[in-house]
């Protein structure tokens, strides 16, 4: 299907952040430890997110990003309040959503709890959007699957429109019409935080992102890279035809579990539990395998380069890689270890070898929060 929203308030011009940026994530199960035996609680894997957070900033790192799932085997269910406690407990590193599922919220809602924690991060917020892809959460939509494209289209447009218009007037198929309305608190300076949209496979989405001149990741921890590629390649393509910039230049995101120790062999004999148990991973691939074809990263430090390094090859030029630390039971002390590797042994490494070998023009980074402040008030004094 085609975009048929409205274009509102987009700019060719918006600068790029300065430096590539690399941060930790969680898609906020609740797993057994296959190891151990032992299931954490809710509030133990709250307290490990915040410990992920606060180590993701000492090390060095740039981002912490928190997932959203609507079931027993999560915990993160409003990950908005906990990244406020997370902005309250740190100070420099950005915070992101992933993902936001927009079929599931009313837009006014996502546009005023992410506008507050906006302020209350003071601009280090983005959030990443997607549709939700658990049959039991599509239910609360009411809608066939096959709407969820058309659902996920009229709610991001509207949520766009809301953080950029004082007084909307709107009328959808999804929502009750808005007249007049206004929704608070209105964005940090102004400026709306930026926008990711996530997926897989869907070339609704990767159109969708290339239309608004947003970024675009590629959501998802066992897909193999190849088919990644695709859709990456297909948001390159939209993002130049709306006339945004080159394809080389549109703002990509990658990412996917990392386990790392000193040497290979410990890296993949203390992992490999972890594979057998989950249900993502286990699919008919070795260890090795999974490794060798979709974004699980293990080994040891510069393997890990070497295969992060090989997304470069497979991406071209991207802007973000998360690595997810605590998935499929890892407990939080060894997923503080991963944080702490990443920060001393790999990340360097990393940020001086995609700084080297990025093209002239080619952004390096995301706009922050002050990239677009910037941006605004130029476009305000050329009016």
């Amino acid at each position: 299907m085609g975009i048929t929203v409205v274009l509102i308030g987009l700019s060719l011009l918006v600068r790029k952040g300065d430096n590539m940026q690399f941060g930790t994530s969680s898609v906020a199960d609740i797993t057994r430890d296959p190891v151990s035996g032992v299931l954490p609680t809710e509030a133990g894997r709250m307290a490990d997110a915040l410990r992920i957070a606060k180590r993701t900033e000492e090390v060095g790192l740039d981002l912490f990003a928190l997932g959203e799932h609507h079931s027993q085997a999560f915990y993160s269910s409003c990950p908005a309040v906990i990244l406020a406690a997370v902005a309250a407990q740190t100070t420099t590193i950005a915070l992101s959503t992933v993902m936001t599922l927009i079929t599931l919220h009313d837009p006014v809602c996502l546009a005023e709890d992410y506008a507050t924690l906006q302020h209350l991060s003071q601009g280090r917020l983005d959030i990443m959007v997607g549709r939700d892809n658990v049959g039991p959460t599509r239910a609360w939509i009411r809608a066939e699957v096959e709407s969820a494209m058309d659902i996920a289209v009229e709610h991001y447009d509207l949520l766009h429109q809301l953080w950029r218009e004082d007084h909307l007037d709107w009328e959808g198929q999804y929502r009750a019409p808005l007249v007049d309305y206004t929704a608070m608190p209105r964005p940090l300076d102004g400026v709306p935080p930026y926008v990711w949209f996530g997926s897989f496979a869907g070339p609704e989405v990767a159109e969708q992102a290339g239309y608004y001149g947003q970024g675009f990741f590629t959501a998802s921890v066992s897909q193999p890279v190849t088919d990644l590629r695709t859709v990456v390649t297909a948001y390159r393509e939209s993002y130049e035809k709306y006339g945004h910039g080159r394809a080389d230049q549109a703002i990509v995101g990658a990412g996917g579990q990392v386990f790392v120790a000193k040497t290979s062999q410990a890296a993949f004999r203390q992992f490999e539990p972890y594979f057998r148990a989950s249900r993502i991973y286990n699919r008919g691939l070795t260890l090795a395998e999974s490794v060798g074809t979709t974004p699980l990263t293990v080994g040891s430090p510069q393997q890990v380069i070497e295969q992060i390094l090989g997304y470069r090859e497979s991406y071209g030029d991207y802007q973000r890689h998360l690595f997810l630390v605590d998935y499929a039971g890892v407990p939080g002390d060894v997923a503080l270890e991963q944080v702490e590797l990443l920060g001393t042994e790999i990340v360097p490494v990393l940020r001086a070898e995609f700084d080297r070998l990025r093209p002239a023009g080619v952004p390096a980074g995301p706009p922050s929060h002050a990239d677009l402040v910037r941006q605004a008030r130029a476009g305000s004094a050329g009016e």
